[in-house]
């Protein structure tokens, strides 16, 4: 959603690079590039006004002018009045001293509430509570039933006495559901109401009906991310009318501007709480103004990337995968392994997402939107065609084994021999540093085999190495010496023998990043 804005930021930051001090001339550039940037995402006028006015005030300010590195100081205030205008700290959700916990969404018809009344029932289930949807929405035709079908997919309760379509009284709905959810220990109940296609009084007296029938604990505005400025304007006139708590931005995996985040919190003074970002139950989180605010500057979001990885991953099976790697160079790690670690990753969601995660993708942002997430499943196909014979030992594949593979799989031959090679290589690799030798060509990480103390202690030793006063050996020694430098510049990538690297391929996931 924020790709455009992303891009102009890093462009006018680009601009700053190498400059030793920056004039007053560079500060309103820059600030010029920014204002355009921000407008041009559809963000309101008086928040990019106050946004501007508070980056000018301290890019003059002593914390540029006595900065080692300008233009890193310009970039840090950024980001910092980024996370000011989204809301700042990250806002929980209050719970009841005395159970249930009463949340009540409302908002415009369209903006998603129903299905996200799901997915904020599976987020509270996984954190260990008992939320109970209750079906409100008694205008819109089928609002119960799409209800009842969200939560039996979410695996929570629901509570829908009334038919809807036109039939039954929300308020005593919503009232009557208070007293079902004490009698079955629910200690969350969420009340979806029901929206209108704009502003109207009816709506607005109906919520307030049932605000007033329930007395809710949070009452969270939910907002389409992708409709701009009127989604301000709708939360000004739902927080003067009936009033919110938290706000609730769904489709933020739209390709709008999104404006309309960056404003709403500042604009309303109310923090946003959750962000809905795909279609899926699971696309549903916390909403942290420190993670957005990295993610639009193209420095990435690893604590959320790290959080879904220990949702996904247990810590017993991580540890028993080391271990297969790090014993016997790696050949305790078969096939299984490798679809079962394969198919841990896809539950953490599309592969394009999880790179865009990561800082400085947003340089090759159009190649990780290109990604064919089939390749993985076309992968695990192939996996799955072979005997546990196969997959316990790659090497007796064979080229009649490779063709009944390729068959079973639907896929050409060569993509079969293709990837028992990249998986040889891939095991390679992750045994070498699984027992601390680092990347192979590459210095090891601090702390690891390989690192830049192994480096300093075999240079001392090759500093302190004597030559052969014996004539006839030091002659052997030299031409040892020439033999291994030859090897070593005909040798290819990793330090594979140059024979053995002619046939090495890349993985097509990373041949698309080469150009």
């Amino acid at each position: 959603m924020f790709d455009t804005l992303s891009d102009r930021l890093s462009a006018t930051f680009k601009n700053l690079r190498g400059k030793g001090r920056l004039s007053e001339a560079d500060i309103d550039a820059t600030a010029r590039e920014i204002r355009i940037a921000l407008l041009e995402a559809d963000v309101a006028l008086p928040v990019v006004r106050a946004f501007i006015a508070n980056i000018k005030e301290r890019a003059r300010g002593a914390e540029v002018s006595q900065a080692l590195n300008p233009a890193q100081q310009v970039v840090k205030i950024v980001n910092e009045e980024l996370v000011g205008i989204l809301g700042g700290e990250t806002r929980r959700l209050r719970f009841a001293k005395n159970p249930p916990t009463v949340i009540m969404l409302a908002g415009l018809q369209g903006a998603g509430k129903t299905t996200l009344a799901g997915k904020l029932g599976l987020w509270l289930k996984a954190q260990g509570h008992s939320p109970l949807l209750v079906a409100c929405d008694l205008q819109r035709p089928n609002a119960v039933n799409q209800l009842s079908v969200v939560a039996e997919r979410a695996g929570v309760a629901v509570y829908a006495p009334q038919p809807g379509n036109g039939v039954g009284d929300p308020v005593a709905v919503a009232k009557d559901s208070i007293e079902f959810a004490k009698a079955k220990v629910h200690d969350i109940v969420i009340v979806d109401t029901a929206g209108r296609l704009g502003i109207d009084e009816e709506l607005m007296r109906q919520a307030a009906d049932i605000r007033d029938a329930v007395s809710p604990d949070e009452i969270l505005f939910v907002v389409d991310a992708m409709i701009g400025q009127d989604a301000v304007n709708t939360a000004e006139a739902f927080r003067d009318g009936v009033g919110f708590d938290g706000v609730v931005l769904s489709k933020l995996d739209g390709d709008a501007r999104g404006g309309a985040a960056l404003s709403i919190a500042h604009v309303t003074g109310k923090q946003i709480m959750f962000a809905s970002n795909g279609e899926k139950l699971e696309d549903f989180d916390a909403f942290h103004p420190d993670r957005m605010a990295s993610r639009i500057l193209d420095m990435g979001d690893l604590l959320t990337l790290i959080e879904q990885a220990e949702k996904t991953f247990s810590q017993e099976e991580a540890s028993k995968m080391a271990s297969k790697l790090a014993s016997s160079k790696g050949k305790d790690f078969t096939l299984d392994d490798f679809l079962a670690q394969m198919e841990q990753v896809r539950k953490m969601g599309s592969i394009s997402k999880l790179l865009g995660m990561l800082p400085g993708m947003g340089q090759i942002k159009d190649q990780i939107n290109n990604i064919d997430e089939r390749d993985v499943d076309r992968t695990a196909a192939i996996i799955k065609s072979m005997t546990p014979k196969e997959r316990a030992e790659p090497t007796i594949i064979n080229g009649s084994r490779r063709a009944r593979i390729a068959k079973g799989s639907g896929v050409e031959v060569s993509a079969v021999k293709n990837l028992v090679e990249r998986f040889f290589e891939a095991r390679k690799m992750m045994s070498k540093m699984a027992q601390g030798g680092g990347m192979p060509g590459m210095p090891g990480m601090p702390g690891m085999g390989g690192g830049p103390g192994r480096q300093k202690k075999q240079v001392k030793q090759a500093k302190g190495k004597r030559k052969s006063g014996n004539p006839m050996k030091r002659k052997a020694e030299e031409a040892a010496e020439a033999a291994r430098r030859e090897q070593a510049a005909q040798g290819g990538a990793f330090n594979l023998p140059a024979q053995e690297d002619k046939n090495f391929e890349l993985p097509d996931e990373f041949k698309k990043f080469m150009g």
